[in-house]
């Protein structure tokens, strides 16, 4: 309900928003800028009286005098009966120049008050403003939902490089939209009079009928600062039962322009110094830093506009379209899925699709919307979880141990739980054993034992199906396809070959990329961006599951380039070594964006071993900076497993790389990149003090040495690599 309530508004509204926040920007800065060109005044105890009388000296023919919570004072007069208006220097009460209103700020003021449509403009206006709110609201609680709390809302984000854009600026920027799309609710509703107005006094019934009286003969004048003045109106000519009216930021009356006396005065009362607040809030004018630091928040809600359509069409193209979702309270099945990058929905539609078929009420939703008290007609709750990282919950599954943990009771409806990986992770499925473990605590009854599906099996996922037909007692055959992204033609251009010495053939290949015109890249059919420590997807001829190798390479670097080591058995790297330049192959980039640097100047530690040694090299190609980089690459010989040898005497010889350290296990010395690492401790600690990040890369037994190397070098500091992956400071990539 709160993902819809932030999409809709947003998607419908999207371009009204960004005129109104565009135009309202603009109008932003314009109070600063009259603030500025307004002439100084320089007696701080000058009175209306004073200013008044200084005035009328220099324009006999004066009508009225304002001045704009700017401070910029604006005399109105006639001379020989021709209307004119100049801006006042109080020191001298003499134009510096004529006040010629902006045609280019009235067309901005009517685009963004009334889109040029009068009263319905207006509304329109609004109705673009309640779309603005709703968004900030429903935006800050997802914010809220998915890093865990006020306490954590600006901790680091993880996921796709756009995600993470979007909800950045929305966390700088939340609170302006707030203040902007609530003032203009209130004073839309104020100009159409459905709030309660501020009072206004009346005209005086009776005056002394005398003229001749002169501002400085006004005791009311002289006692009142310019400081405090909004508008003095001077009595029409030769009329004299007009009078003086005054407007102060404290009340307004009017003055008998024959005795000066004060005939009636009201003062503001709290509800008009309120709506004051409230437009000083909105436009900046009487604090216009206010109003520029105001018009750069609100010139986040274009981007985010943008970005969250992009976002929208990204999780449309991701997210397999679920037909005949029934609402939650009508459904007999509720169908939970936990997924960071979609592949786990391509399994909901497909057992969404068989329960339907077989006559059920299935509704299907992310594990965050978890909510049994909806779930009033369910006969059983079925959770199909995949891992994020190191058993952490996936981006569809944010709070849902936490709301499991605060039900008082569990649901009285049987439950089953299954679980989505990659075996060769040493956290395979550990999101879902959590989800299984924490509902046993609960007293929640199992439909089926927790399983799992490796690698997105379907031949798992059809064996896992059929017990589920056999716990519910009826057939239930789950035949799944897993939706492959877009593939594009990658052609061979060049190849490095090592390990053929040693048995163990391995490659450094290197392809074009592809060419794509402008509408296939605005579209989103391109290859994309990618940066080294992405990650280059293969499906091999003969299977449906696409294999995963981090890229050694960025797009800036004009070409893509991986790793690859020829495995036994291994289907996708057989067909990979066997390339010969010209060859192609079919791939999609899949982004990683973790695996790669933070940003800033600090130390980085590179770690790899084998075909590890690629978004390594990739990000040292691409430190032209000179940031403190050292590596430490693993090998079996030097003659043949030297991956980037040339390369690293380059980056060393310019700065790229402030060390490359080597370790050869298929030498004399026998030396593992761990035994590297406990060889040089007392530098890494150092570097780990100076707040040095650590970026591992490669298999699985190499990365655990690694990190029982880093223990032990840690621990007289106190620190672990735990401590420092709860930092983001440790991040690995292994296969």
């Amino acid at each position: 309900m709160l993902r819809a309530l932030h999409k809709f508004p947003g998607l419908i509204a999207a371009l009204l928003i960004v005129v109104m926040t565009l135009s309202g920007a603009v109008l932003s800065v314009l109070p600063a800028l009259e603030a500025v060109q307004a002439p100084a005044q320089p007696d701080l105890t000058l009175t209306v009286a004073t200013l008044a009388d200084r005035i009328g000296i220099a324009y006999p023919g004066v009508e009225q005098i304002r001045r704009a919570p700017s401070g910029q004072v604006t005399a109105f007069y006639f001379d020989a009966g021709q209307p004119g208006a100049v801006i006042i220097d109080p020191a001298t009460g003499v134009g510096v120049r004529n006040y010629e209103p902006s045609a280019f700020q009235r067309w901005v003021t009517n685009l963004h008050r009334s889109l040029f449509l009068d009263d319905a403009g207006r509304l329109t206006a609004a109705a673009g403003a309640a779309s603005l709110l709703v968004l900030s609201i429903s935006g800050m609680m997802l914010t809220l939902r998915r890093v865990g709390g006020w306490r954590r809302f600006f901790s680091r984000l993880r996921g796709p490089l756009m995600g993470r854009l979007h909800v950045e600026v929305a966390r700088v920027t939340v609170a302006g939209l707030l203040l902007s799309s609530a003032t203009a609710l209130f004073m839309t509703a104020s100009t159409f009079d459905l709030l309660p107005q501020g009072s206004t006094p009346a005209f005086p019934a009776a005056v002394s009928g005398q003229t001749g009286a002169v501002p400085g003969m006004m005791a009311l004048l002289r006692d009142t600062p310019v400081d405090s003045l909004r508008e003095l109106t001077f009595p029409y000519p030769d009329d004299p039962t007009d009078v003086y009216m005054l407007k102060t930021n404290t009340g307004e009356g009017y003055l008998d322009q024959g005795t000066g006396e004060m005939l009636i005065w009201a003062d503001a009362g709290a509800w008009q110094r309120f709506n004051e607040t409230i437009y000083m809030l909105h436009t900046g004018q009487g604090m216009a830093w206010l109003g520029v630091i105001l018009g750069l928040m609100v010139l986040g809600a274009p981007f985010m506009a943008a970005t969250g359509v992009i976002l929208w069409v990204q999780a449309r193209r991701a997210r397999p379209r679920i037909i005949g979702n029934i609402a939650a309270g009508q459904a007999d099945t509720i169908l939970l899925v936990g997924s960071e990058g979609g592949s786990t929905w391509g399994f909901a539609a497909t057992l969404h699709a068989a329960l339907t078929q077989a006559g059920q009420k299935v509704h299907a939703a992310p594990m965050s919307q978890f909510s049994p008290h909806r779930y009033s007609r369910a006969e059983r709750v079925i959770v199909l979880a995949a891992t994020y990282g190191e058993g952490t919950a996936p981006a569809s599954a944010k709070g849902f141990l936490d709301r499991l943990s605060d039900l008082s009771n569990a649901p009285d409806i049987p439950l089953a739980v299954l679980g989505f990986g990659d075996r060769k992770f040493p956290e395979f499925c550990a999101y879902a054993f959590d989800v299984a473990r924490k509902a046993e605590e609960k007293g929640w009854e199992q439909l089926l034992p927790v399983s799992t599906v490796d690698r997105q099996s379907p031949q798992q996922f059809a064996r896992w199906g059929r017990d589920l037909g056999a716990a519910l007692g009826q057939p239930l055959e789950l035949a799944h396809s897993p939706a492959i992204p877009r593939s594009h033609a990658l052609t061979l251009i060049s190849r490095r070959d090592y390990g053929v010495e040693m048995q163990t053939p391995a490659a450094i290949l290197r392809f074009a990329v592809p060419k794509d015109g402008l509408w296939a890249r605005l579209a989103g059919r391109s290859l994309g961006r990618f940066s080294s420590g992405d990650l280059l997807g293969i499906v091999p001829e003969g299977s449906h599951v696409p294999r995963f190798y981090s890229l050694a390479s960025g797009r800036s670097d004009g070409f893509v380039e991986i790793c690859v080591s020829r495995h036994p058995g291994g289907l996708c790297s057989g067909q990979l070594i066997d390339l010969a330049v010209g060859d192609s192959v079919k791939g999609f980039v899949r982004h990683n964006p973790d695996f790669r640097p933070a940003r800033g100047r600090k130390p980085v530690i590179l770690i790899g071993a084998g075909t590890g040694i690629g978004p390594l090299a990739g990000f040292a190609r691409t430190n032209h900076s000179g940031r403190p980089m050292h590596l430490y690459f693993g090998a079996r010989h030097p003659d043949s497993d030297l991956f980037y040898g040339e390369e690293m005497q380059e980056w060393s010889t310019d700065g790229r790389l402030a060390s490359a350290t080597n370790a050869f296990s298929r030498t004399g010395a026998r030396i593992y990149v761990q035994d590297a690492l406990r060889n040089d401790a007392e530098r890494i600690a150092t570097l780990i003090s100076e707040g040095a990040q650590v970026l591992v890369c490669g298999e699985r037994s190499m990365a655990a040495g690694v990190a029982d190397a880093m223990a032990d070098i840690l621990a007289p500091t106190g620190s672990t690599p735990a401590m420092l992956k709860a930092e983001g400071r440790y991040v690995e990539d292994t296969f």
